[in-house]
């Protein structure tokens, strides 16, 4: 009997906190990659953190959702709890409905035998080295190491999205991971206009062009203090924007001291997270140069957009920044070592007009959604095709003297 023809692959993508993406750089990746291979015909899976609204959506344009029933709790230490059994009913949900689970982080690899139980596939994209993070208690970085080696154990496939990490696990674990970076899209320009700027940012009107500019988590791993030191010391006039949240209350009052006694010339602007996307991309086009501190989390979607849009880069000096830029961005170690670039920059700004036209140039040779995708699609389409090779019993012929019982032994 022939089997009804389905389509080329069904896989869930979960870990990320949903989509449309409000929040960061695992629903980026989701939010594109999950569109780009329905657009290939395959049937995609997205796990969703419980919705604000009471009828959410079924798809978000071809991509199915499911939801987790719990909403998320205010409590940090709750909030932890939560997201282990948000990723722990997910892994129950895809293995009921997908060939094939991409799972983003591992801090529920407790529970990542569940998709063995149902014959699936389980990819595992650790992201970056959690256990490095400084907002972590020495006891929660041990037990994400933990998480780390269970995940490796029960995933079918690492996939690492920079050659750092990669080569970390190779190494580690003796695992032989993937590599497939994050893609980033074609950005059109959006000129300077005032109707679209935050509240926060109504009495600076008139910064066009004339500010650097920080996206990003405000927390130690992305090195804000290491920029808001180094543009103290610098020479610059021209403001900085800080866009993001702060997730400790510690950490905030941290930077804000360090603010204290600085040179009235100065100004640092806190605009707190901004999603919409026309004005976060009309900042990060017309700014005359971006700061990127992160330093643990490998390849960084806004730091490839931020090349995609032509800007000067100041990026932290790491093995994944410096992977991913190479000489097309200023690198700084330290606040002192930043300093001295903001300044040159500041004075000398066409001696670094050549980075932007080779930022952009490098993010469309290595970074193209198109290289990305179907990178991934050559990685879930193999392992697909293994599976769906189908048992096909061998046809005895029937002779004299045998016993056809023999069959069901």
């Amino acid at each position: 009997m022939k089997l009804t023809e389905k389509k080329k692959n069904s896989l869930a993508i979960i870990g990320s906190r949903g989509i449309p993406n409000n929040y960061g750089g695992f629903e980026c990746f989701t939010e594109n990659i999950s569109q780009k291979l329905t657009e290939k015909d395959y049937d995609v899976y997205v796990s969703c953190e419980h919705p604000d609204e009471d009828n959410p959506p079924e798809k978000f344009h071809d991509v199915n959702l499911f939801y987790f029933p719990i909403r998320h709790p205010r409590s940090n230490v709750l909030g932890m709890l939560y997201e282990i059994l948000y990723d722990a009913y997910s892994l129950i949900y895809a293995s009921l409905k997908a060939d094939q689970i991409y799972m983003l982080g591992y801090s529920a690899s407790l529970f990542f035998f569940i998709p063995k139980l149902f014959g699936k596939k389980l990819y595992l994209n650790p992201d970056g080295f959690e256990w490095k993070r400084n907002k972590f208690s020495g006891m929660i970085k041990f037990m994400l190491k933990i998480q780390e080696r269970m995940g490796v154990f029960w995933a079918d496939k690492i996939v690492a999205d920079s050659m750092g990490i990669k080569r970390y696990y190779d190494n580690k674990y003796g695992k032989s991971s993937k590599f497939i970076a994050y893609g980033v899209n074609e950005i059109p320009k959006i000129n300077w206009n005032k109707d679209y700027l935050p509240e926060t940012l109504m009495d600076n009107q008139d910064i066009e062009s004339n500010y650097w500019l920080l996206v990003a988590r405000l927390e130690p791993e992305n090195n804000i203090h290491t920029i808001v030191e180094g543009y103290i010391k610098s020479e610059t006039k021209k403001p900085l924007v800080i866009v993001g949240n702060f997730l400790n209350e510690g950490y905030e009052k941290t930077i804000l001291d360090m603010m204290d006694g600085m040179d009235e010339s100065k100004q640092v602007i806190f605009t707190g997270g901004i999603y919409n996307q026309k004005t976060l991309n009309m900042l990060r086009q017309n700014c005359f140069g971006y700061l990127h501190g992160h330093s643990v989390g490998g390849t960084n979607p806004s730091l490839i957009e931020a090349m995609a849009m032509k800007n000067v880069l100041l990026t932290h000096k790491n093995q994944f920044n410096e992977e991913v830029c190479q000489d097309t961005a200023l690198h700084f170690q330290d606040s002192n070592e930043l300093k001295t670039k903001m300044d040159d920059l500041d004075k000398y700004p066409e001696k670094y007009e050549i980075m932007k036209t080779l930022a952009l140039f490098r993010v469309n040779q290595e970074y193209s959604w198109e290289k990305i995708v179907s990178e991934y699609d050559d990685l879930f389409a193999t392992e697909h095709n293994k599976q769906k090779k189908q048992y096909t019993p061998t046809k005895i012929p029937i002779s004299r003297g045998y016993n056809s019982d023999h069959n069901s032994k």
